[in-house]
Formats: C-alpha cells, structure tokens, sequence
C-alpha cells in the first residue's frame, strides 16, 4: 500500500500498472529504481551514466549551462519550459539564496512523505534488522556525487520540513563541489548559511528541525514532483534569478545549442539598436529587410564557429 501510494504520486497510472517500484536493499520503506528501471525510464540517453544508471550529462555541458537564462531555455518553436513540454520544466516561485550565482547540476532526487507510526514502527523494525539505526536526510545525502544538485520534494512544508541546516548545507556545498540545492520545503539556520556560495532554491526558513517524527524519507532517485513539474534523476538543472528548469538529459545539448543562437540573436540585435538607425520593429523580432536578414545570417555563422572553437580549446 505504501509503495502504490507513493507512486501514485510520482508517475502516471500507465506506468504504476506495468512497472512497480522495489525496495532498495537496505530497507523496507525507502524506495529507489533499481539500474534496469533507471535505464529503462532513461532510455533516450545514450551517453555517460552513473554506476546505478542515472545518466551522467558532461561537465562541459555543466558549464555552457550557466551561461543559459529561464527565457533561453526554449525549444525550436518558441515554446517555453514548463506546461508539459518535453524539453524542459520550469518552476519559480522559489526563494533564492544567491540571485547572483547560476545554478547548473545533475538532479540526484529525494522524496519525503509525512510520518504514520503504524507504518514507520514496521518500517523502524525493518532498518534495525539491517544495521541501520536511523532513516533520515543524512542516508541519501552522503550519496551525493561532485555537479550533483540535491532536489527535494518535501510537499511545500514549512515547521520540521527543514532539509538541511548550516552543518549539512555545508557538506553538500563540498560534496557536490557547489552544484547545489532545490527544496519544496524548508532549511534552516539561514544566518550560518546565507555567507555559504552555493546555489540554494527554496520556499522557507525556519528554526525547527526535521526528524522521523516530522517528515519521512520515502524515497531517492526516483521521478519526485516540484511544484508543477515532474523531475527525474539526471536531469539538467538549469537555475538563475528567476527560478529553475529540469531538462531531460537527451534534450539538453539541442537546447544549450539553442541557447547559443538566441544569445548570438540578442548581441546583433543590440548593436544594431546602439547604430540608431532603425526602428525596433525592423530588427526584432527578426529583420524584415533582405539585406539585414542576410547579414545577420553571416553574422551567426560567424559567432558559432567562434564559440565552437573556443570551447574545442578548452
């Protein structure tokens, strides 16, 4: 009952009819994709992955991501992140901790669900029966690998939904090497953290701290919802000031590539307005006249192979 439960909120009821969710080994409440589901459910990625399969997108992709904006986050018809659309999802309404840096990392997911004593004293039985004294934020955090960003649904709680406080958002700042952390939730101990240089979105701060009694850990690498979006393991995030985008990792390159032309868009679109000798209208959108059409043409020809020579000598 629990595991359907669980599900039910995670996935389609398409895919909780064929393919159910299995306990992790280490016990009986925490639920994970074993590598064959992962591979299965990830299966438009082709490239790197993690030894338990989630996919692994490059570093360098990483890096080209933080040059990116929510607004540069499009696919080829103009079609935002978010609403369903299959290459990225958008969510905002976050606070965030450091508007001034970008965040860009691959998703490790956490789930939690509010505690039930009949369930959690089976579940506690279970743990001690395998060495395990506690399940809490700790278990899934010491897994978390350099790029990683540790994304958390923790159902929009606000008292005991604090994920982590300044101790623990510290070690995931070095774990992760600064990739950072989303939460539907909480954290707390905002003044030992606020000096601390790793992106960080979130809904509240507060004082309380989370225990078994307040909120359960009820699963990790697993598609986990934030906000109004669904948000799988390895997935690109994408964050600035205005809030954070999951991409699928088999879009993510189409739409970096992407990036690199609306930024290109943008820089001749510009220097044509500093000339002052055109109407907005004429250049923006798009340019109207011929003549214009094809010099920005020759124009983003000549700044991709730029860009595309410069990244190949990094």
């Amino acid at each position: 009952m629990f595991g359907s439960f669980r599900i039910c909120r995670c996935l389609t009821l398409a895919v909780v009819s064929t393919v159910p969710f299995f306990p992790s080994k280490a016990d009986a409440q925490l639920w994970t994709w074993t590598k064959e589901q992962m591979l299965q459910y990830t299966k438009a990625w082709t490239g790197e992955r993690f030894p338990d399969g989630r996919p692994k997108v490059p570093d360098q992709w990483l890096d080209r991501a933080k040059d990116t904006s929510a607004e540069e986050i499009t696919i080829s018809n103009g079609g935002r992140g978010g609403g369903g659309n299959v290459y990225s999802q958008y969510e905002g309404d976050f606070r965030v901790l450091h508007p001034e840096l970008k965040m860009a990392g691959r998703a490790f997911t956490v789930t939690f669900m509010p505690p039930r004593q009949d369930l959690d004293s089976v579940v506690t039985a279970g743990l001690r029966e395998r060495g395990i004294p506690t399940l809490n934020n700790q278990y899934v955090i010491d897994m978390l690998q350099p790029g990683d960003v540790l994304v958390v649904d923790l159902y929009g709680k606000h008292e005991g939904g604090t994920i982590v406080g300044d101790n623990l958002f510290y070690y995931i700042m070095k774990a992760t090497k600064g990739g950072g952390l989303v939460v539907d939730g909480s954290f707390r101990d905002l003044d030992g953290i606020q000096d601390m240089l790793m992106p960080c979105y979130y809904r509240y701060a507060h004082p309380s701290a989370m225990t078994p009694q307040t909120a359960t850990v009820a699963g990790f690498n697993v598609p986990i919802r934030i906000g109004n979006v669904t948000v799988m393991p390895g997935d690109l995030v994408i964050g600035d000031k205005e809030g954070v985008s999951f991409v699928p990792p088999s879009q993510a390159e189409s739409i970096l590539d992407r990036a690199d032309t609306l930024h290109i868009h943008d820089e001749w679109s510009r220097k044509k307005f500093d000339e002052g000798k055109y109407k907005s209208s004429e250049i923006y959108s798009s340019p109207k006249d011929p003549a214009l059409q094809k010099e920005y043409q020759e124009y983003l020809t000549k700044r991709l192979a730029e860009i595309k020579a410069k990244r190949q000598q990094h």
